[in-house]
């Protein structure tokens, strides 16, 4: 059976050079190469959702490949698709790049300039790891082999503009609904999520920063279960210590919490950090909560554009979040998409806090009556983000069958959105 070999290169003329010696390895299968880290990911996760043997054996990561850097590349590679093997091409094969490449989860490293008989014995090898660990697989294996859960991030375009509400909301429509939901507070120095859940806690985000290989028993000990099911992992209580959290721990804590759950919400709060940043840019969406006013609308579009030159996310693939919405207000949402040059939900927030003013006072914001307004626009963009199972309307009451009368997954549209 031949070796399927997916390159991963960003540079046109890397990409010829080993794309010709791979085409010349004895039963060897090189396909399409792809050029950067999201377009990798995307790939093997398409694959992974048909079946673990659609996978390629080997994928060969060139050091130079971007957005994400190549070692960080590699442990997500390696966390979310444990059944592929990795080679990494490097001009710099020394010791410490060699055991750094293997502690990221690479399992091979080969020298540049290319050298055929280096690559063919490296991806020889690592494609019979690959062909043990399917075989393993197929006994039945606890091993995650999928394409991992749904990664949504929440930011503010500034303070105050309710992004920790919106992100609680949504994380309890995707639990109600069925589906496996945990909630990250990345806002690691202000972080509220467990004030608003009148939640006491003992372990935080930082007790996963120094772990390297954050296994299910490891996270589900750092997890707090609140009584609606959700999984917590909260900012720290003490705010300094939210600078432990650095951009790699990040990202292995996303991935960790990917591969167990089918919903990850992750509350980035206004302000950017590393640790934030990563999550930003490992989500499958990305929200950015704005309110309706001059000062927000310019604080959105100024973390648009700072995160499209830092290399996060492009503004096209940026979706704003309109709260505290009024038909009488100037700004309504064509104009914010004009602005910011990003999608804008259908769904809008209306503002009614005097509907959330006594669960947020008391902390309990989980206890949000079905009825609010505020809670049945969250829980409709819940919907339209396909964050919630679908679920079948009784044609006699007209409401959904089995969510505990909870309220309808409508989405409420403005006429102006």
């Amino acid at each position: 059976m031949p070796t399927r070999i997916l390159p991963a290169v960003g540079d046109a003329d890397a990409v010829r050079s080993l794309t010709t010696l791979l085409s010349q390895l004895p039963d060897a299968e090189p396909v399409a190469p792809v050029v950067d880290s999201t377009q990798l990911v995307d790939t093997l996760a398409r694959l992974a959702a048909e079946s673990v043997d659609e996978l390629p054996e080997v994928v060969v990561v060139h050091e130079r490949i971007g957005p994400v850097p190549a070692l960080e590349l590699i442990r997500e590679v390696a966390l979310r698709f444990p059944a592929v093997g990795v080679i990494l091409v490097t001009s710099d094969p020394s010791p410490g790049l060699f055991q750094a490449a293997m502690d990221y989860g690479a399992r091979g490293v080969v020298a540049l300039p290319l050298s055929y008989e280096e690559l063919a014995s490296r991806v020889q090898a690592v494609a019979q790891w690959s062909v043990g660990v399917r075989r393993h697989l197929g006994s039945g294996g606890d091993v995650f082999t999928g394409v991992g859960g749904t990664v949504v991030t929440v930011s503010g375009a500034k303070g105050g503009v309710g992004a920790t509400l919106t992100a609680i909301q949504l994380a309890l429509a995707a639990q109600a609904s069925g589906r496996t939901t945990a909630l990250l507070d990345m806002d690691l120095q202000t972080g509220d999520v467990a004030a608003y859940l009148d939640v006491q806690f003992r372990r935080s985000v930082v007790d996963l920063a120094a772990i390297t290989d954050i296994s299910p028993r490891v996270l589900a000990d750092a997890v707090f279960r609140h009584d609606t099911g959700l999984a917590l992992l909260l900012a720290p209580g003490e705010g300094e210590r939210g600078e432990e959290v650095s951009d790699r721990s990040a990202r292995q804590i996303v991935s960790a919490l990917r591969s167990r759950y089918e919903v990850v919400v992750i509350d980035c709060g206004a302000q950017l950090g590393g640790a934030g940043a990563a999550a930003v840019e490992m989500a499958d969406t990305a929200l950015l909560v704005t309110t309706p006013d001059v000062v927000a609308v310019r604080g959105a579009k100024r973390a648009v554009r700072m995160w499209d030159r830092l290399q996060i996310r492009k503004a096209e693939e940026t979706t704003v979040v309109v709260n505290r919405h009024t038909r009488s207000t100037e700004i309504q949402p064509p104009l914010i998409r004009k602005i910011t040059g990003t999608a804008v939900a259908a769904t809008v927030i209306p503002a009614h806090f005097k509907e959330l003013q006594a669960v947020v006072d008391a902390g309990r914001v989980h206890e949000l009556e079905n009825k609010s307004t505020v809670k049945q626009a969250l829980w409709g963009l819940a919907g339209e983000l396909g964050l919630i199972r679908a679920v079948q309307v009784d044609r006699r009451t007209g409401r959904p069958r089995g969510d505990r009368g909870s309220v309808s997954f409508r989405r409420r549209r403005d006429s102006g959105g």
